[in-house]
């Protein structure tokens, strides 16, 4: 807000801590430890409270014009997009992996020294 940016920031949330526990899943078996949190902040009410534009979406059919809505605010603006809590978020790049092997959805992966 200080310096008028217009960023635009979108948060795919899933009420854990995500990519936490997507790793547990993916790279630990399926061990999860530590990756919800009951006591999440109200982003949106957050982001309110630092001046920026914000809105949450929490059905499918809302987020075309949330986007739009997003977009199209002149100053930063925080949009808190809830999907479904089992939901991975890919593309991935696992532990020990470079950039040019990352995961793109379960079981697919990209190999770049293929390409």
């Amino acid at each position: 807000m200080q310096h008028a940016t217009p960023v635009k920031v979108v948060l795919s949330n899933n009420t854990y801590m995500g990519m936490v526990r997507q790793w547990q899943e993916l790279i630990h078996g399926n061990r999860l430890s530590h990756s919800w949190n009951a006591a999440l902040p109200d982003f949106v009410a957050l982001a309110k409270a630092f001046g920026w534009g914000a809105r949450r979406v929490d059905a499918p059919e809302e987020l075309a014009g949330a986007l739009a809505e997003c977009l199209a605010h002149e100053g930063p603006f925080f949009l808190d997009v809830r999907v479904v809590q089992q939901e991975n978020c890919y593309p991935m790049i696992p532990a020990g992996r470079g950039h040019r092997e990352m995961m793109l959805g379960d079981n697919r992966w990209y190999d770049g020294a293929a390409a």
